[in-house]
């Protein structure tokens, strides 16, 4: 399961000669650890980004993030699961973050819903905008990560 970090940077902005801006963006990054987090925020912003700072580092609680063609904002939906308790015999209702990017709620809750597909019974009950501009998953690859047992054994010298 991946582990989202919620990262809010600050930068000033001249936006006329003589005129500045304090300019807020938020940005999510699927990454190990919050140390992990602000290393890839600062290697995917540092070419593009004039000198930022990093205001929040979060953690988020999302069960799936959903990436369409198409669709510049990213929305926050609250999906709830319904299931039936055999011991108990009763209705259990278990709410589930997700994220998906649109163009507009609507598209939003159409997405999430197409992605789910028949799943079990669920209702989706709030679909909000968030501030997030990009998301960048995790990629192990373009990380040079590998097993410590890879290393040890590249490690041994041959005979």
């Amino acid at each position: 399961m991946a582990t989202w970090f919620l990262a809010k940077i600050k930068y000033t902005k001249e936006i006329e000669p003589e005129k500045f801006k304090v300019i807020s963006e938020a940005y999510l990054f699927d990454a190990v650890s919050y140390a992990d987090a602000e290393a890839r925020l600062h290697e995917q912003l540092a070419t593009n980004a004039p000198a930022f700072q990093l205001t929040t580092l979060t953690p988020m609680k999302l069960v799936e993030v959903f990436h369409h063609e198409g669709g510049e904002q990213w929305y926050k939906l609250k999906v709830v699961f319904i299931s039936y308790d055999e011991q108990t015999q009763q209705e259990k209702k278990v709410p589930h973050l997700m994220l998906v990017n649109a163009e507009t709620p609507k598209q939003a809750y159409e997405r999430v819903e197409e992605s789910l597909g028949r799943v079990d019974d669920y209702t989706i009950t709030d679909v909000n905008l968030t501030p997030i501009l990009e998301v960048f998953p995790y990629e192990a690859e373009s990380r040079n990560l590998r097993p410590l047992a890879e290393v040890m054994v590249a490690k041994e010298p041959t005979a």
